[in-house]
């Protein structure tokens, strides 16, 4: 049996615990060493410096505002694309926000993207890695106040900014786009225009990536420290599933096995064969009790997208009027982030972007047989399209456990496995020859 030759997985099923490997790409390793804390604090220190990022503040200044802000976003994408060769593009996504929630007038508004063209023109696939550049005090209409948002979210503008200054100066076979949102505070309006117009033009999306709220290690009222952990929350239902699919979830016990679990299921795996001391905690909610980001407008497109939070939040910083209480500080300044567990974040966003974009994309038609009574199992599926896989895992895990617990490997598009459907949880996915891995498929059940 054949391999993928640059490293062999080795897999060890422990009790509640994912797989391990023994060997990473040397090549996707030197990138996460290229990522700095440092330029991470300059990103973070100068989005702060422009004193507010209120969606609805000063668009005119060059130096104080959203519009000062986003300006010297776009340059930054320009400045790191020089060292592209003409693959990454920077524009602005302009759109008119009309009167409504938290928009007390149309107001002409303004993402950043900085598009990394896939090398492989056959290749439609495109992965997003996003973060929000508004910010807001306590009065989410208050566009006036200093509101610097270091960790809510100039931390996730910042893990997009500083892995574009990376990845420019490599090439995948994929598109990968570096994006910075605006007005995910007045209502998720800046990725809600993306993602409609990503719909509207058939972007092939495979994967979003929502990075808010990551640079913080510190648990208000609980206090506890921790600079490991990261959320990834994903939703078990889709957004846009149909009463038919809903049907066949339900007779096969899917709800754990959506298009986002699995993507978090593979961040988790990825993020911790590349980054030392990172503990991936998989959260099976679409995002924290009641609230919202900026990954829910994809996901309500039909795109699979999850969101990354830190572990531990402080609430005393978020959406808060600048000031000093009792002894207590309260607001988002940069002198409370933590840089080296943003550089973590970064190189977790990094890992999961990299291997994507480089791996076959999913195999196609993936379906387990049915029409016998068998304590076997059957599956088969097609070859993607484009890059051919040097051949497919067949990841396996009883039903209770979230993680992939077994992976076998096959050259062929079908294959039996000697454990029972009805006992077992199956999915597929590609793997080239220097074992880059795509996102794993759930079989649809077929006779």
């Amino acid at each position: 049996m054949k391999y993928p030759k640059l490293f062999i997985l080795l897999f060890i099923t422990v009790s509640a615990s994912a797989q391990t490997t023994i060997k990473q790409d040397a090549s996707i390793k030197q990138m996460l060493d290229e990522v700095s804390s440092k330029n991470i604090e300059a990103i973070v220190r100068k989005l702060v410096s422009f004193k507010t990022r209120h969606t609805l503040s000063d668009t005119v200044s060059k130096t104080e505002g959203i519009g000062a802000a986003r300006n010297w976003i776009k340059a930054e994408y320009e400045r790191y694309a020089a060292a592209s060769n003409g693959r990454m593009k920077v524009e602005f996504d302009e759109f008119v926000q009309p009167k409504g929630n938290r928009i007390d007038k149309p107001t002409p508004m303004k993402n950043v993207l900085a598009i990394l063209k896939g090398t492989d023109t056959a290749d439609k696939r495109i992965y997003i890695v996003s973060g929000h550049y508004d910010s807001r005090v306590t009065d989410v209409m208050n566009a006036k106040s200093f509101a610097p948002g270091a960790v809510d979210d100039a931390s996730g503008t910042a893990v997009s900014m500083e892995l574009a200054r990376v990845m420019a100066k490599r090439s995948f076979p994929a598109t990968i786009i570096f994006m910075a949102v605006v007005a995910e505070e007045q209502g998720l309006y800046g990725s809600g225009n993306v993602a409609k117009r990503a719909k509207a033009e058939n972007w092939q999306i495979d994967a979003m990536l929502n990075n808010d709220i990551v640079g913080n290690t510190y648990g208000m009222e609980t206090g506890l420290k921790d600079n490991r952990s990261v959320r990834v929350f994903s939703e078990g239902v889709p957004a846009v599933e149909t009463e038919k699919q809903a049907g066949t979830r339900n007779s096969v016990g899917g709800e754990n096995d959506s298009p986002a679990r699995e993507l978090a299921r593979y961040t988790k795996e990825i993020a911790e064969r590349y980054v030392d001391q990172l503990d991936v905690k998989l959260i099976y909610r679409r995002d924290r009790y009641l609230r919202g980001g900026d990954h829910t407008p994809f996901s309500q497109q039909g795109f699979t997208a999850v969101r990354i939070t830190e572990m531990n939040e402080d609430f005393n910083r978020q959406h808060q009027d600048i000031r000093k209480e009792n002894g207590v500080d309260y607001g988002d300044l940069p002198d409370f982030a933590d840089y080296d567990y943003i550089q973590k974040v970064g190189r977790m966003n990094l890992s999961v972007l990299a291997n994507l974009a480089t791996a076959p994309a999913e195999p196609l038609a993936v379906s387990i047989v049915t029409s016998g009574l068998t304590n076997k199992t059957q599956l088969k599926w097609e070859a993607p399209k484009g890059k051919a896989p040097a051949g497919y895992y067949i990841l396996m895990r009883e039903t209770i456990n979230p993680f992939w617990e077994k992976k076998f490997y096959v050259t062929d598009t079908t294959a039996t496995i000697g454990y029972s459907k009805d006992n077992y949880l199956f999915a597929v996915q590609s793997v080239d020859a220097d074992g880059h891995e795509s996102l794993p498929v759930f079989p649809k059940p077929a006779r």
